[in-house]
């Protein structure tokens, strides 16, 4: 079975909804797509693999505190392949 990320909303209001993801080794998200434009915030350092609709494999390589954005409509799995936890704050702009 393979462990879940979770996401715990910290702020939800009429302009942001603001989670706070945690990742266990092996942890992942489940595919799913951004319907609002985003910031990821990373907490930890280290790699993410990204899995795209097509089953393309990448790496994005984390910084804690080096923060980037992305536009409404990214479609993704996010899986963390660390023997430790990973986490990131997202900020999402209704």
């Amino acid at each position: 079975m393979t462990a879940k990320a979770s996401g715990t909303i910290q702020e939800d209001n009429a302009r942001t909804r603001v989670t706070l993801w945690r990742f266990p080794p092996g942890g992942e998200t489940g595919f799913h797509r951004h319907e609002l434009d985003y910031v990821i915030v990373p907490l930890t350092t280290g790699p993410l693999t990204i899995v795209d609709k097509d089953g393309k494999e990448t790496t994005a390589q984390l910084t804690a505190g080096v923060s980037y954005f992305r536009q409404a409509g990214v479609e993704h799995n996010v899986v963390n392949p660390r023997a430790g936890e990973c986490a990131f704050v997202e900020v999402e702009f209704k």
